[in-house]
């Protein structure tokens, strides 16, 4: 009979207590500072026990928190860029303006009139495209979700 040396003891980590937030610390896309955005289309499209579990967990934070003064959520996809990369609708967006100076230098300023030091090192979140796709969206524009032939209208 072959004996094998026990493999040495490897010391565990114990459980964290904030297990949510050392997982939202981390960078994921979706989870800005403060929030966490889930794409319903990418939830819908969840393996079905994966969806069912995300039901019983929303339920319990809804029933648990449901209480509180909610206010309206907007999200909006954005992207960061460099505020030299703006044109002027989009500076105007995120709150800054630029000029030209009497020795024909560009200038970037915010709302309040403060100069931007460094605007090619500046970044900001601008709007754009969501390139998540919507529920409706998939190859065939014709067919609705879960493969249903679209009506075809017969004159």
């Amino acid at each position: 009979m072959t004996m094998y040396p026990a493999e040495p003891m490897q010391p565990r980590r114990p459980a964290s207590s904030t297990p949510v937030h050392d997982y939202l610390t981390a960078p994921h896309p979706g989870v800005p500072e403060g929030y966490v955005v889930l794409p319903t289309s990418l939830v819908e499209s969840m393996p079905l026990p994966w969806q069912q579990a995300m039901v019983q967990i929303l339920a319990e934070f809804h029933r648990a928190h449901g209480h509180l003064s909610w206010p309206e959520y907007r999200v909006v996809p954005s992207r960061r860029e460099r505020l030299v990369n703006l044109d002027e609708e989009q500076l105007a967006e995120v709150g800054y303006l630029v000029e030209i100076d009497v020795d024909g230098e560009l200038v970037y300023r915010e709302r309040s009139g403060r100069r931007i030091e460094n605007p090619e090192e500046t970044e900001v979140l601008v709007s754009c495209l969501d390139p998540i796709p919507g529920q409706y969206r998939n190859a065939n524009e014709d067919t609705p979700p879960r493969g249903f032939p679209a009506q075809q209208s017969w004159k």
